[in-house]
């Protein structure tokens, strides 16, 4: 992920004036008059000293417009400064700020519903069944497959409508179903649906789902079938276990009742999930657990234990673009040994079952597994991974070579910030020095791979210079008079006064050495962690 995605706004302002996102009305009027005693223009004689001070000053008064204005300073915080360009309003009567934070929330859902509905694709699933043993016997590889397709529409308010079908050809058999759901909103806690099939699974049904509590809810179904006249009742109780996890209760009566017992969990790094299931005539448990390794990537392994199924299944997948997923498992079971290969695109999907064996041979097991599992870590070694290090780097080159005048125009105002900063910086650094206390020796912001490349950049070559920029005086200027050096957590560092950003688009970091107490220290810190110095823990 790219550093602007990190958050909805960089707060800037806040950094301008130095001050905690969460800092009082109080907190920034003292920051104020601090920076505008600092930038104002009178202080300067000299014409180009005059003008640099005249730019930075209008950067602090643009600042304390919007951070001392609480109606502005909401819409900032939710939308940066691109909500308060926009003309944004939100009407008069507005005058609380829970009343203005709820309005911007509304604003922030209806602007992601619209995103999601420009997007938006009638969902579907393709499976085709493959067999290996099939076609060496010369019978074709094909064994099956099925199609199935549902499209919903916002018909009012209210109301919701689905409509959708599956085809499904097996061997020498086949049939087909449409379905149609209409959906009704009664209430912001309840709900009904009207269902009808027709086809293989030909029924007509009512379920109705109403919130018990914040963290209950309740489903009720009742469905007859068209084909035999039976009736199916289905009860479905569904409780919130913490902020990640939630479990559900079934029991369902009908020719084949059953009860069933789930759990889900789901969180940045992983997501499971359980459920036991006990019948009239058959019973089954059946589990899952999926590992995030990156945003990007993530392994899955999965079991089925009962009266038809006794199988165990492994495998990843793989984002390879922003609405596509790629996946392949390894099934090995009563049924025989499958590969599965899947690709999920927005609501779509392909899924692919290849049948190796009916049998279980732990030879032939053993290399279906290790086989291509090989395969695919040497592929990705050899060939993907440096695809992909190419396609970045020559997307790193292409964004260099696009904001190169902005990074020269940006390091160009930096620069000459510090050179207003820069006697007094020096003043606090002499006074500090004479007392033994904290003095930034050296401060380098910029490219994470620079630094890391560089350890600190001790030995900057053009490369690394272009990537990065030095903020010795505009840290020594923020030591306060008791010889500490605070920067506010959530804070976008490129907006310090001093400070630029030579890189965008890339994650950056800043690294510090330091001295105090005739002892030598050195941190680095990423871009939007907070700073505190001196510290124990920084000692080299």
């Amino acid at each position: 992920m790219k550093e602007e995605e990190a958050g909805p706004q960089k707060r800037e302002l806040y950094a301008v004036l130095q001050v905690s996102p969460e800092a009082t009305n109080e907190e920034i009027r003292k920051a104020y008059r601090h920076w505008a005693q600092v930038y104002h223009p009178d202080k300067y004689q000299d014409l180009h000293m005059k003008e640099i001070a005249t730019h930075n000053f209008q950067r602090i008064c643009e600042a304390y417009e919007v951070l001392s204005d609480e109606y502005k300073r909401q819409i900032y915080d939710i939308y940066g400064m691109e909500g308060l360009t926009s003309g944004l309003e939100l009407g008069p009567r507005l005058n609380k700020p829970e009343e203005l934070k709820e309005e911007l929330e509304k604003l922030r859902r209806k602007k992601e519903q619209e995103k999601m509905a420009a997007h938006f694709q009638p969902s579907g699933t393709i499976l085709a069944n493959l067999s290996l043993p099939q076609f060496l016997d010369g019978d074709g590889i094909m064994r099956g497959m099925a199609m199935s397709s549902e499209v919903h529409s916002q018909l009012s308010k209210r109301n919701t409508i689905a409509i959708g079908g599956n085809l499904e050809v097996q061997e020498n058999s086949g049939g087909s179903a449409a379905s149609a759901v209409l959906r009704h909103q009664l209430s912001s806690v309840s709900s009904v649906e009207f269902m009808a099939s027709a086809g293989l699974r030909a029924l007509i049904g009512v379920q109705t789902t109403r919130h018990l509590s914040l963290h209950s809810t309740a489903t009720i179904t009742i469905a007859k079938s068209l084909r035999d006249g039976s009736i199916n009742l289905s009860n479905t109780w569904t409780r919130q276990l913490s902020e990640t996890a939630n479990g559900n209760i079934q029991l369902l009566l009908g020719p084949e009742s059953s009860i069933a017992v789930g759990w889900q969990k789901k969180d940045e790094k992983m997501s499971a999930a359980g459920e036991l299931k006990i019948g009239t005539s058959s019973f089954g448990a059946s589990a899952h657990y999926t590992h995030r390794f990156s945003s990007v990537s993530h392994g899955r392994i999965a079991g089925r234990f009962g009266s038809t199924a006794l199988e165990v299944e492994l495998g990843g997948g793989r984002k390879i673009s922003d609405f596509s997923t790629v996946r392949a498992l390894y099934t090995i079971g009563i049924q025989g040994i499958f590969w599965k290969f899947e690709l999920h695109r927005g609501g779509q999907k392909l899924i692919i079952p290849v049948l190796l064996s009916r049998h279980l041979n732990l030879t032939f097991a053993t290399g279906a597994f290790l086989i291509p599992t090989s395969l695919y870590f040497l592929v990705k070694k050899f060939v993907v991974k440096p695809y992909y290090l190419q396609r970045e780097k020559k997307k790193a080159l292409e964004n260099k070579e696009k904001t190169s005048a902005q990074v020269r125009e940006a390091r160009a105002a930096a620069e000459k910030a510090q050179q207003l900063l820069q006697n007094v910086a020096n003043r606090k650094r002499n006074r500090q020095v004479g007392t033994n206390g904290l003095v930034i020796t050296r401060a380098v912001y910029g490219s994470r791979k620079a630094l890391r490349k560089g350890e600190g950049l001790s030995e900057v070559n053009d490369e690394s210079a272009s990537e990065v920029i030095d903020v010795t005086v505009s840290l020594n200027f923020l030591v306060n008079d008791s010889g500490q050096l605070k920067l506010h957590e959530g804070v976008k560092k490129s907006g310090i006064m001093g400070f630029c950003d030579p890189c965008p688009g890339e994650p950056k970091q800043l690294y510090v050495e330091y001295t105090c107490g005739g002892q030598i220290f050195e941190v680095t810190v990423d871009d939007y962690a907070e700073l505190s110095i001196p510290q124990e823990s920084h000692r080299v």
